[in-house]
């Protein structure tokens, strides 16, 4: 008895202590792949990544405190297209992230995103510093803009609209990069940049979108180990929420992006289900997302 007490007490005192209360909320891992050949760019581009790495899970995003197994899964990779000389580079950036579901080894995926507007500056040694309230540099503004989506992402699936504090941190640093040359801070651009991406999210008419990110998580797939059933219909009632998005704003950016994350995973979903669930969502689908409708046909087996 007395050997279980001094177990109890180790396991309380290690859980309270500094280290995991406080750990950093981002378990990101990072890679690249170059267009740029030569062994000098390849030190360069190694300590790119290495710093990223740093960066993104060493920083303090939040003031929560988090378990080393409560960080969030998420994943960079960055394709080096051209150099401009000077330490300066084009590229794309992909940025992942997941979510754990209840009772299961499954990951869902949030956001799976691919920026083709990535230029940045990068001399080997280089350090890159947290600062929210300044742009820097369009590296450090770009990291620390995802950083954010993701947790703002991630917030939103455990609770309706839990992430707004991080979608607006997002936001200033949009704000902060307005004077910036380089491209995808500005509304005047395109519509489909990393302005709009929050610009929208924020927005009420876009709401049903982060609705759906928590009714589809908490009310569907956290209960599927137990419920399947009622699991997938919660799902499908999740999608319902985006009915009135589409129709206010069809083919919206933000949709777009919901559904390269989510449409392989809803196929899988409901090609599970019986015939008339498999019509209705089948049906709502392509109602919401009818760029992707020959997917959603194969639910029905077509």
């Amino acid at each position: 008895m007395k050997r279980f007490f001094i177990i109890l007490t180790f396991f309380i005192c290690l859980l309270s202590s500094p280290k995991f209360a406080f750990s950093q909320e981002l378990n990101c891992t990072v890679d690249y792949a170059s267009q740029i050949a030569g062994s000098a760019n390849k030190q360069v581009f190694d300590q790119l990544k290495k710093t990223i790495f740093d960066f993104m899970n060493n920083s303090k995003w939040t003031n929560d405190n988090y378990l080393p197994i409560e960080r969030i899964e998420c994943s960079i990779f960055i394709n080096i297209l051209t150099s401009l000389g000077g330490d300066e580079y084009t590229a794309s950036i992909q940025v992942e992230s997941r979510r754990p579901v209840f009772k299961s080894s499954f990951n869902a995926p949030l956001f799976n995103y691919i920026d083709n507007d990535f230029q940045f500056k990068f001399a080997q040694f280089t350090n890159l510093e947290f600062n929210l309230n300044a742009f820097q540099n369009n590296l450090t503004s770009v990291l620390m803009y995802y950083a954010y989506v993701v947790i703002a992402e991630d917030y939103d699936s455990y609770a309706p609209l839990g992430g707004t504090p991080y979608w607006q941190k997002a936001q200033l640093i949009v704000q902060n990069a307005q004077s910036a040359s380089e491209k995808g801070w500005k509304s005047f651009e395109n519509n489909k940049n990393r302005y709009w991406l929050v610009e929208n999210q924020l927005q009420p008419l876009y709401q049903g979108i982060r609705d759906f990110t928590y009714k589809y998580h908490k009310d569907g797939f956290d209960i599927m180990w137990d419920k399947s059933d009622e699991g997938r219909a919660n799902i499908l009632k999740s999608i319902e929420l985006l009915v009135p998005v589409y129709k206010n704003r069809p083919a919206s950016f933000n949709m777009e992006v919901l559904f390269i994350a989510k449409r392989d995973e809803l196929v899988n979903i409901f090609s599970q289900a019986p015939n008339e669930e498999k019509a209705k969502a089948v049906e709502l689908l392509m109602l919401v997302d009818p760029a992707n409708t020959p997917k959603y046909l194969k639910i029905q087996g077509n």
